[in-house]
């Protein structure tokens, strides 16, 4: 009932809280993966790209949409320009007597008539305004239509790297989340093994105490303790690092404790129809689909040079108002204009000639390229293949392996208690076992990691992965 006494329970509490350690929080495979697919940076700059690509194609149809353009403009004269021209008042004035002494009204006299001389004159107003509305509608552009085309492959191309892109994510996830479960494993045997010599460094110390071994067995057991503790903190240390770099892989904070719960678990795969995996690859391979889509991309940009030959044919409607004023009382006036333009360049200096010349060129190298790749990819299937046979079958004798060093440690145990084993039978046993152990655990890794790779060659990078973009490709 005391409210200080009550203060000092919540500060206490809140004190215990801050001194427990921080849970960690456990990711499995599928959770690491979906963390870095929202936080990779790879993938947001191939988001991005699919959006340019996506204006890009609107841009493209409007191009073909018609166009509308105002203009207006006003203008004051702080001086009017002036131009010479022949003088007005001379002109009328010896017209006006030409015609009085044509029709005799008056008397002709020659000295009337004045010499007509060019001066310098004003034809234009203080102010001047103009306003005008233009509608342009292209009828016929090689440029304009080759141009909506290439636009919407470079899209089909943005979207393929973005899959690309997540498909090798995905595979990093893969690859270094067991990476950490090969750690831990590692660490766990090593650790285990420490535990089998601090254990029988303690039988031995026990047997001595009671005359039953020499000092130079216990001496060999103690030593072999010592060896092992090393291996364990350089193992533990491992272990931390293959954390950081999936923390890394995942784009999450370096400082964020996490943990991973999965397990390695052997499933045969089939090896025996490497051309059919070698064929499905050439077709499903999304590094295989992003290239020949950039093959198609450099083919729409020769077209588009090309196009540049022939010729552009637009309607146009103009309307305009006008007007014009010494005093500010305007002069106004209109006029509406209807049309048909055509366009086509003769010369250029060569210029269409050498763009369509360098487009050719750049087709030319991404084909090299993409049957660089093919040949690539063929091998790269071919040597994932053949790991996994090689693979495959230590993984089946190493399992028979860990067996029989489990069987001979225990063996080797039982004949050091009743006397029959000596020091070094029980230490190599252990050293056999932990191999065994090391040697199953690093085969099943190696076995999963290139069946991940063998997987991402082949295209089968699960559907579910890719789901999260489909909005923004849509």
């Amino acid at each position: 009932s005391n409210p200080y006494q009550l203060i000092k329970i919540l500060f206490l509490l809140s004190f215990i809280n801050f001194l427990l350690p921080a849970q960690s929080k456990v990711y499995t495979l599928d959770e690491a993966i979906n963390t870095s697919l929202k936080n990779n940076r790879d993938i947001t700059v191939s988001v991005m790209n699919l959006k340019k690509s996506e204006a890009a194609v609107r841009e493209a149809y409007g191009y073909a949409l018609p166009s509308v353009d105002v203009s207006g403009n006003f203008s004051h004269f702080l001086k009017k320009p002036l131009m010479s021209f022949p003088d007005f008042g001379s002109l009328l004035q010896n017209a006006t007597y030409s015609i009085l002494f044509d029709e005799n009204v008056i008397p002709r006299d020659d000295n009337k008539f004045k010499p007509v001389s060019n001066v310098l004159q004003s034809f234009s107003q203080t102010n001047n305004y103009s306003t005008s509305i233009t509608l342009t509608q292209t009828l016929f552009s090689s440029a304009v239509f080759k141009g909506i085309g290439a636009s919407q492959i470079y899209n089909d191309l943005a979207k393929a790297d973005l899959k690309s892109t997540v498909s090798k994510t995905v595979l990093s996830v893969q690859k270094t989340f067991y990476g950490v479960l090969l750690s831990k494993e590692v660490f766990e045997i090593t650790k285990s093994s420490f535990e089998n010599a601090q254990a029988n460094l303690n039988d031995v110390k026990a047997l001595y105490k009671e005359g039953m071994v020499s000092e130079f067995d216990m001496l060999q057991a103690e030593v072999q303790v010592e060896n092992i503790r090393p291996v364990v903190m350089q193992m533990e240390n491992n272990l931390k690092t293959a954390f950081d770099g999936l923390k890394l892989t995942m784009g999450i904070d370096q400082n964020e404790q996490i943990d991973v719960s999965g397990e390695f678990i052997y499933q045969p795969f089939n090896v025996d129809n490497e051309e059919e995996l070698i064929n499905e690859a050439l077709t499903s391979n999304y590094e295989l689909k992003t290239m020949d889509l950039k093959k198609q991309v450099d083919q729409a940009f020769i077209e588009l040079d090309v196009s540049e030959y022939w010729p552009t044919i637009a309607a146009f409607g103009q309307y305009s108002y006008a007007g014009s004023s010494d005093n500010w009382k305007f002069n106004n006036y209109s006029s509406a204009t209807i049309g048909v333009s055509l366009s086509i360049n003769l010369w250029k200096g060569n210029r269409t000639k050498n763009a369509v010349e360098q487009s050719t060129i750049t087709y030319e190298q991404t084909e090299q390229q993409l049957f660089q790749l093919k040949d690539y990819t063929k091998l790269n299937v071919k040597s994932k293949v053949q790991e996994l046979k090689r693979v495959q079958d230590l993984i089946e004798v190493q399992n028979k392996n860990v067996d029989v060093a489990e069987r001979a440690y225990n063996i080797a145990k039982v004949r050091y208690k009743e006397g029959a084993g000596s020091q070094m039978e029980l230490q190599n046993t252990d050293l056999a076992l932990k191999q065994a152990r090391l040697n199953r655990i690093q085969s099943l890794y190696s076995y999963l990691t290139t069946k991940f790779e063998l997987d991402q060659m082949l295209g089968r990078t699960n559907p579910g992965y890719f789901t999260n973009f489909d909005q923004i490709e849509n």
